[in-house]
């Protein structure tokens, strides 16, 4: 099914559920693997992913098509995403310390493993646009004009966004 065939199916009563379902299949893995770019814990993920399909469900009858359908969930997840980390602030912070695997004995993965958490933490010390610009540009690889649309900001302001983003991080990992 195609995400218009999908809409269309969605907007009749009676094959809603089963369009959902389609559009959950399709979406669900990249919307949770995006979620989990915010939050590096599993469980947190899921609980966001889950409030996400719930605001998808309360609220698919009334997209407008504005954007791509994409489009129109990733922001969704994201801003779930960014409202579960301001609400969970110093959880968030042990979480990514709990989430850091040692690898005991073998000091190319430690280094590596260690090089990962100071990542982390230098993408989660960055203002909120920011790291949302950096997650959907340097991850999820998504062209400007793309994160343009979901972040309803100019394609100027995100480049400008990403270029500090990048510099407080490379200023974080060096330091």
């Amino acid at each position: 099914m195609t995400d218009d065939e999908i809409l269309a199916q969605i907007k009749i009563a009676s094959t809603k559920e089963m369009a959902f379902r389609h559009l959950l299949q399709r979406y669900q893995e990249r919307l949770y693997y995006h979620v989990r770019r915010y939050v590096h814990n599993h469980e947190d993920a899921n609980d966001i992913l889950q409030n996400t399909c719930i605001k998808i469900w309360n609220a698919i009858d009334n997209f407008r098509g504005d954007a791509s359908l994409y489009t129109w969930l990733y922001r969704i997840a994201g801003n779930e995403a960014i409202t579960f980390i301001n609400k969970n602030k110093k959880r968030n912070e042990i979480d990514i310390e709990q989430t850091s695997v040692k690898y005991k004995g073998v000091s190319d993965h430690v280094e590596a493993d260690e090089m990962l958490t100071k990542l982390q933490h230098a993408i989660d010390s960055l203002p909120e646009k920011q790291r949302q610009v950096f997650i959907l540009r340097y991850y999820d690889e998504l062209p400007y004009e793309q994160i343009s649309t979901i972040s309803e900001t100019s394609v100027g302001a995100l480049k400008a966004s990403y270029h500090h983003a990048v510099k407080k991080i490379e200023e974080f990992l060096t330091a």
